[in-house]
């Protein structure tokens, strides 16, 4: 066991990746399905974005549960109860001809995304890692992530091209299921345990972290990390489409294929993920030698900056590309900082539990961003006012993190 520590790449890493890439790539796709759905049945926008919301919130609240569950009974079980909710949900989805239905079935797919997803397979990847390659192992498994979600958007406009949307959730169930194949890579791997850690059960360790400081000001301030990434999953690909300034037939987009805003804004959601993979192996990279915490406010401050130029400035087919990929490099670059700070500072022998409760914050954040879009949108036609609210809790957040104690808190405790 011991040996699958000294390397970076191992085959934890690549079965990690290769799940993690399927399920994201699915996740990022339901924005490209909120215009088919709406207009097909008539519905308002909030009604869909209230799916999607319920979508993110439902894997908010499973995360803590599936990393439980994954340390309890084993990882392997917990990836594929979280797989066969995910295929679930899709295809119950599929039959789903009320908003009601669509907002209870995305319960089941949330509860998959939260299975297959960073909660349970970044612990995986972090325990297998050995101290010296778990920043860049955590940044590695994230950008598979984000390689997801370049294809997962363009691939479902096409697919959209030639069969019905309901079709294409019961492709992507049977895509999900795939991914169980590689499952056999994933060897469980526990990292050495200080006598402390070994003596402490899950409940001490959890009522530790929430006493601590730094362990709210890290909840906190990953709230406007799901408000705005699931805001931008959500509604971007309809706001490209509907306010972007026209293509031009003699420019690059147009001899790409790229002739209308709608598939603009599918193609701004690859982007976005293509540009991550760099910017979430470099910020892995970075965690191995500078403070996370610092590089998270410096994120977030980026990504505050980014957000305000964007709605201020007139919103052309450039400006969607420029600010697609400032925005990717910042995008998923904030996971392995934040999953690796979680365990440096409280361990890593609970760390599925405890980045999953700070992932409900992300995820209490993604249900707003995700809501408030398609509820502010039908009030007031437009989505501005939504993002400047996106804008405004970055800059909180770059705020918060600099306070954080970054030592681990065992040696915090010895020291007092």
């Amino acid at each position: 066991m011991q040996a699958t520590r000294t390397s970076l790449i191992s085959p934890v890493l690549i079965a990690g990746s290769i799940i993690l890439m399927m399920g994201f790539a699915i996740r990022a796709s339901f924005g490209v399905f909120q215009l088919p759905i709406a207009n097909e049945f008539g519905w308002l926008r909030a009604e869909f974005s209230l799916a999607i919301a319920i979508q993110n919130l439902a894997w908010g609240i499973g995360q803590p549960i599936f990393g439980a569950i994954a340390e309890r009974f084993g990882d392997k079980k917990a990836i594929v109860l979280g797989a066969l909710f995910y295929a679930a949900g899709l295809v119950l989805s599929s039959f789903a001809v009320t908003p009601e239905a669509h907002q209870m079935l995305e319960i089941l797919v949330g509860f998959g995304i939260a299975g297959t997803g960073f909660g349970v397979i970044l612990a995986v990847v972090g325990r297998a890692a050995s101290d010296e390659h778990r920043s860049m192992a955590l940044g590695i498994a994230t950008a598979a992530g984000s390689a997801g979600q370049v294809i997962g958007a363009p691939l479902a406009e096409y697919l959209l091209g030639s069969f019905a949307w309901q079709e294409v959730f019961v492709i992507f169930a049977g895509l999900i299921l795939l991914t169980l194949f590689a499952l056999p890579m994933m060897r469980s791997v526990q990292p050495p345990a200080t006598r402390a850690e070994l003596e402490q059960s899950m409940g001490e360790v959890l009522r530790g972290a929430i006493k601590d400081k730094s362990f709210i000001l890290i909840f906190v301030g990953f709230f406007s990390c799901g408000y705005q990434l699931a805001f931008i999953t959500a509604h971007f690909p309809a706001m490209i489409t509907e306010i972007c300034g026209p293509i031009d037939p003699n420019s690059v987009l147009w001899s790409f294929g790229i002739t209308t805003t709608s598939a603009l804004g599918a193609m701004a959601i690859a982007m976005i993920g293509l540009s991550n993979i760099a910017g979430t192996i470099y910020a892995g990279y970075l965690g191995k030698h500078y403070s996370r915490k610092y590089l998270l406010a410096a994120i977030y401050t980026g990504r505050t900056i980014a957000a305000a130029a964007f709605i201020m400035l007139p919103i052309t087919p450039l400006s969607v590309i420029v600010f697609s990929l400032v925005m990717g490099a910042l995008w998923l670059a904030t996971v392995p900082l934040t999953s690796g700070l979680v365990g440096h500072i409280y361990g890593m022998r609970y760390m599925g539990t405890l980045y999953g409760l700070v992932f409900f914050s992300h995820q209490l954040g993604g249900f707003l961003g995700v809501y408030l879009g398609g509820a502010l949108y039908d009030a007031y036609g437009t989505y501005t006012i939504v993002w400047w609210v996106g804008v405004g809790v970055g800059a909180v957040s770059a705020l918060v993190h600099l306070p954080i104690k970054e030592a681990p808190l065992e040696a915090r405790a010895a020291a007092a």
